[in-house]
């Protein structure tokens, strides 16, 4: 068994972590297990079985500078910098970088969880090129409906060979499964984490959608005299109120669920008619009746507050939109089956 370090600052991370947890007693260590992923209970649980004893100046130690690190830290500032300089104390340099492109790939625990969310179109994009029993593994371990629409990707000849493979797919040996998986996470997801930086034009285009429409208007035409490309681009990646016009009948049918009464009469005091009559032709004309009524008893109204409950309606739709409930800018005239 490996024996402890006379100096706890030569132990590694983990070590120092399953020393802190052994001091903490049973029930905080069973808490702090549960908080972890399975892959840290794992790395963290696997140092505890291998410590053996423990000086005890060496734990009363670690408390120490555990305590002095946690009450002389001020304000903190978390980055993806900060990040990686901490994991190069503790581990070695590829292993660093390939947990950080890990961090700055799509979101998820796990590569599963990950794969989970790329965009479809991505992730067929790449999954064409490989043999239809790698792909047959993958869409095993995705959600099913982001399988489904991977699948519709593919060319349908090969999207059948996939098919079929998956249907005779027992369970996966793990040395298998463990083979996609580093494959996956060499090529595929160190590649899409460099090539997937956030676009300054949707950062932008966010930022503007947040803003009161008179800040708006005024960013937006100063950007037009010194770059009328960046503002056209922005305005195009922006949605507005007025955007609403582009969802079908159902989407709207939805969102008119989900608003918070006091919003829509204000919000559609300020919009044009053509989205006003897009509203009213989703409500029974009763509803349609009562919400014309309660417009007009609103009288005179101050831009911003419709400006803050237009807003108040898009924060809304797009939230909808990232559950799967309805799809923003969905084409009216695509066919439709009755």
């Amino acid at each position: 068994m490996p024996r402890v370090p006379d100096d706890y600052r030569a132990l590694s991370g983990p070590q120092k972590a399953a020393v802190l947890m052994l001091a903490l007693g049973e029930d905080q260590c069973a808490r702090l297990f549960g908080l972890m992923h399975e892959d840290e209970i794992k790395e963290i649980s696997g140092a505890m079985a291998l410590l053996g004893p423990v000086r005890s100046e060496i734990v009363e130690r670690l408390c120490l500078d555990f305590s002095e690190s946690l009450g002389g830290a001020g304000s903190l500032v978390g980055s993806y910098e900060n990040t990686e300089r901490l994991l190069l104390k503790s581990m070695p340099r590829d292993r660093v970088a390939q947990i950080m492109e890990e961090i700055r790939g799509p979101a998820g625990r796990t590569m599963w969880d990950k794969l989970g969310n790329v965009h479809e179109a991505v992730l067929a994009n790449y999954l064409k090129n490989e043999y239809p029993q790698t792909v047959a593994v993958v869409l095993s371990k995705v959600r099913p409906e982001h399988a489904a629409r991977v699948l519709s990707l593919l060319p349908d000849s090969f999207a059948m060979e996939v098919v079929m493979r998956m249907l005779r797919m027992e369970s996966v040996q793990k040395d298998v499964l463990d083979g996609v998986e580093r494959t996956l996470r060499a090529e595929f997801m160190s590649n899409l984490a460099r090539s997937t930086r956030r676009d300054a034009h949707e950062m932008m285009a966010e930022i503007f959608n947040n803003l009161d429409r008179q800040a708006e208007t005024r960013f937006l035409a100063a950007l037009e005299e010194r770059n009328r490309e960046a503002a056209e681009r922005i305005k195009s990646l922006m949605f507005t109120f007025d955007d609403l016009q582009r969802l079908a009948g159902p989407a709207i049918q939805t969102l008119l669920r989900a608003i918070e009464k006091d919003k829509l009469p204000l919000a559609l005091k300020g919009s044009s008619d053509k989205l006003r009559e897009l509203f009213f032709a989703n409500l029974s004309e009763r509803a349609g009746k009562m919400l014309r009524e309660e417009i007009d008893q609103l009288g005179p109204v101050k831009l911003r507050d419709v400006d803050e409950a237009q807003a108040a309606i898009v924060a809304l739709a797009k939230e909808l939109a990232s559950q799967g409930q309805i799809e923003i800018g969905e084409n009216k005239d695509e066919e439709l089956v009755y």
